[in-house]
């Protein structure tokens, strides 16, 4: 199921994303051949009017092929000469960046939309995060579950919510993240009962905490935090949604920057990034928390790829408005075959590094 959700959040994400290139490239008079989602080979294609709408066998991506973008590499048949006129290389620069903004422009508008009908729906959100807004019915909620942990090995998932906890005669008459972490710890190698509700069926595990876990404290492994729901009315949801979605493209382009520049000086924690794998797990935990929060993770996944795809790498979106600026400042284009080479070695790239995350996910599951 977790695999099932991953392919439609992953699909919603692309279509958004290359529908963004695509109505830009028609707006500013470009011929478009081809709408595709995922990689060939070419599973459906119909071709409706002159662009070719097509289905491919590689989910991991999609394209928007425009007439003259990438001339050197995919030669088209011989154009009509009104064609011309609608070529990308032959219109002005900003045009052409606009065209390549478009798509991190609709992932940016897609995740304010999503996170504005989770909160009218009802966003599981931590109590005090929001100014100014209630938080309601809040629970102790599992956040994270670290792998062979005690609380893995009990069967403990993100996204149950704590019950009661007890050890012995004693128990925890208020449960905060702060009484949780206490109480385990003052009760290192003793037997713990935990009662939590998951899909709003209520189980108990017991299990011992151990040090060696957190830092000089004895611990289970799990993250937690009082979450609660936010429900707001609809335009009062556009305004939050839209700080909130600014506050999170600060912290991801921050996050993102201290990631490469550890790479580069050789410092970089590469358990700290998901790839496609992990990212199946965690599209699961959402979706277990209500539909509203899985909206949100979707968000989320949206700003991430949006920052991502403006760096300024060759292959990526950032990496083309590069060339465009050259191409700007140079009042000439580039040679087709040095920009093609940089394109490919900048998939090439990219490529490798999914894949070592990808291993690094798959490491994990074991």
């Amino acid at each position: 199921m977790s695999f099932i959700l991953f392919i439609i959040v992953l699909g919603a994400l692309i279509f958004v994303h290359e529908l963004g290139h695509f109505l830009v490239a028609k707006k500013c008079g470009m011929r478009v051949d081809e709408f595709g989602l995922g990689f060939p080979p070419r599973v459906f294609g119909k071709k409706i009017g002159e662009t070719t709408y097509s289905i491919n066998w590689i989910p991991f991506g999609g394209f928007v092929k425009i007439f003259g973008e990438n001339p050197a590499v995919n030669p088209e048949a011989e154009p009509l000469p009104t064609d011309e006129t609608r070529n990308f290389g032959k219109k002005n620069r900003g045009w052409q960046a606009a065209v390549l903004v478009a798509g991190v422009t609709f992932n940016i508008i897609f995740a304010w939309l999503l996170i504005a009908v989770s909160f009218v729906s009802g966003f599981p959100a931590p109590v005090g995060y929001y100014q100014n807004v209630s938080v309601e019915n809040p629970r102790l909620i599992l956040t994270q579950v670290l792998t062979d942990s005690p609380a893995a090995k009990a069967g403990l998932q993100v996204g149950d919510a704590i019950v009661s906890i007890t050890a012995a005669a004693d128990s925890i008459l208020n449960l905060t993240a702060e009484s949780v972490s206490d109480f385990m710890n003052q009760h290192e190698g003793q037997e713990v009962s935990i009662v939590y509700e998951r899909s709003d069926i209520r189980s108990e595990v017991k299990l011992t905490p151990i040090t060696g876990i957190a830092s000089g404290r004895a611990a289970v492994g799990v993250g937690l935090d009082l979450i609660g729901t936010v429900e707001l009315p609809f335009f009062r949801a556009l305004w939050e949604s839209a700080k909130t979605t600014g506050i999170l493209l600060v912290e991801i382009t921050r996050g993102l920057g201290k990631f490469f520049y550890n790479a580069f000086t050789f410092r970089a924690d590469f358990s700290e990034v998901t790839g496609p794998v992990g990212i199946v797990n965690l599209v699961g935990a959402a979706a277990r928390l209500g539909l509203a929060n899985l909206l949100g993770f979707t968000a989320f996944i949206s700003l991430n790829l949006a920052v991502i795809n403006l760096l300024p790498i060759p292959a990526l979106d950032g990496g083309r408005l590069v060339f465009v600026a050259i191409e700007a400042i140079r009042r000439r284009p580039l040679n087709p075959k040095i920009v093609n080479y940089l394109n490919g070695a900048g998939f090439a790239l990219l490529l490798i590094l999914m894949l070592v995350i990808t291993y690094k996910d798959v490491i994990k599951l074991f």
